[in-house]
């Protein structure tokens, strides 16, 4: 039976915070391993296997999702994992026409290449890159808190991307002028 919470990303998503390889610790929680998805906005096939995913989250997870009046609280009022990066994230043009989700785990992805071979290299999966991304969805409850989640399991890297963040190689650096 397939599992109707779980998502396979198209090849044009981008990664980005990717929290990889080593755990992090996130607002005081335990450390996970997580990454940024970067869906562009033409890419509905994957949205809909999202927005689908986490309908049926919400349906296996409705006892978990009841508020004080023991009544299921409506998805809409509910803390989701696909966000808009042209409402939330307008300052950032990397998040322009696109949707973006947070996925995070307790064990480490698996990383592969476009043959499926494993990436061991941290330099060879970074933020910037694209690929594919297999995902879950789950409801939860914690802490006063009600949503959907998202869950991380494989990357499959295919492309090379400009790297994000404040990185530079030493030949971006130094490369105006040679010494020696």
């Amino acid at each position: 039976m397939k599992d109707m919470t779980k998502v396979v990303t198209g090849p044009n998503t981008r990664f980005s915070y990717a929290n990889v390889w080593e755990p992090r610790k996130v607002n005081g929680d335990r450390a996970k391993y997580s990454i940024c998805l970067i869906i562009p906005k033409e890419d509905g096939e994957t949205l809909s296997k999202v927005e689908q995913a986490i309908a049926e989250a919400y349906r296996l997870g409705q006892e978990k999702l009841t508020g004080a009046d023991g009544k299921t609280v409506p998805l809409s009022s509910l803390t989701l994992p696909l966000r808009d990066g042209d409402m939330d994230r307008r300052e950032d043009t990397v998040y322009r026409h696109a949707y973006y989700i947070n996925a995070r785990s307790d064990i480490p992805p698996g990383i592969v290449d476009g043959s499926l071979n494993r990436i061991t290299e941290k330099s060879v999966f970074y933020s910037g890159c694209y690929g594919r991304a297999s995902i879950h969805f789950y409801a939860f409850n914690h802490e006063g808190k009600m949503g959907i989640a998202c869950g991380l399991n494989n990357l499959q890297k295919l492309a090379e991307g400009p790297v994000l963040g404040n990185w530079s190689t030493p030949e971006e650096d130094f490369g105006d002028e040679i010494f020696g």
